[in-house]
């Protein structure tokens, strides 16, 4: 091999090294950062949100059959993914570790995509921003359909 394509295929490693460290780091401050929460047009209080709150929401799997039924509650921020520290962890391979995020802003329930490898899709659109979704949307993450209850 000549030493151009050694030096070529050396950078485009290195590149390689750099973009994993980033995805790394990316999903680590995902993790630790904490969303922040508007405060609604009428200056309510997180608190006060809370006390008058709307129904708790779930999650149940459509897909696969194997995990059809399964249910998880939906608190004002909860993750979804296959990593064990997820409070929504799925089993389905095609799932980012870290995959989305739904939470709660002035009393609607948000989902987020978190740079995940397959995308994120509520009613067969994809996520590129955070989308307020409701009762008898679908989240479709890798091969795995939720539907969302209340």
């Amino acid at each position: 091999m000549s030493d151009s394509l050694l030096n070529l295929l050396k950078l485009l490693l290195l590149a390689l090294v750099y973009l994993f460290f980033v995805r790394v780091l990316r999903a680590m401050w995902v993790q630790v950062t904490a969303p922040v929460v508007a405060p609604s047009a009428s200056g309510a209080t997180d608190a006060t949100v809370r006390a008058g709150a709307p129904p708790v929401a779930r999650l149940r799997i459509l897909e696969p059959a194997d995990q059809k039924g399964k249910t998880f509650d939906l608190t004002d921020e909860v993750t979804v993914g296959r990593a064990s520290g997820c409070q929504v962890a799925l089993t389905d391979a095609t799932v980012s570790q870290l995959h989305a995020r739904i939470f709660r802003r002035d009393g609607k329930l948000y989902v987020e995509d978190l740079g995940s490898s397959n995308g994120t899709f509520v009613n067969r659109k994809k996520v590129a921003a955070p989308v307020a979704i409701r009762r008898g949307d679908r989240l479709a993450l890798g091969a795995t359909v939720l539907e969302v209850m209340r």
